[in-house]
């Protein structure tokens, strides 16, 4: 079930990103409001575009953040892969983004601190995120 939904979820968010998707959905719009006197403007010809609009953008928005869960996860797996791969990386940064917002933002704070206190110091390889954590 898993597969097949991303692979629509794929082909969906591929032809959605197109040129030719937008145009098609302007000339839609653009002939729903040509078509506006023709049904004298009722609240039916207004109803049509609004449930329209509404059903692609509920179902959308399930796409759009299928593709974001991808993305952020392949991305997250290859600087996990960089970090293991470089000598001097801290490997204690794989998997923080399993961490709280507040554990990341101290982190973060921890090293803004650390690259600001060592302007004439080389950084040290062995500080781990657990040590960076423990000093805020």
């Amino acid at each position: 079930m898993e597969q097949v939904f991303t692979m629509i979820a794929n082909r969906v968010s591929a032809m959605a990103g197109r040129p030719a998707t937008f145009i098609i959905a302007m000339a839609i719009v653009i002939g729903w409001g040509i078509s506006g006197p023709v049904f004298q403007w009722s609240d039916t010809w207004q109803l049509v575009i609004n449930t329209g609009t509404t059903i692609v953008t509920f179902l959308m928005v399930f796409l759009i953040q299928n593709s974001q869960n991808r993305d952020a996860a392949a991305m997250q797996a290859k600087l996990d892969e960089l970090l293991r791969a470089v000598d001097k990386a801290r490997e204690g940064f794989v998997g923080i983004e399993h961490l709280t917002d507040e554990q990341i933002e101290k982190l973060r704070s921890a090293l803004e601190q650390e690259v600001s206190g060592m302007k004439n110091k080389q950084a040290t390889a062995d500080d781990t995120v657990e040590n960076l954590l423990k000093r805020t």
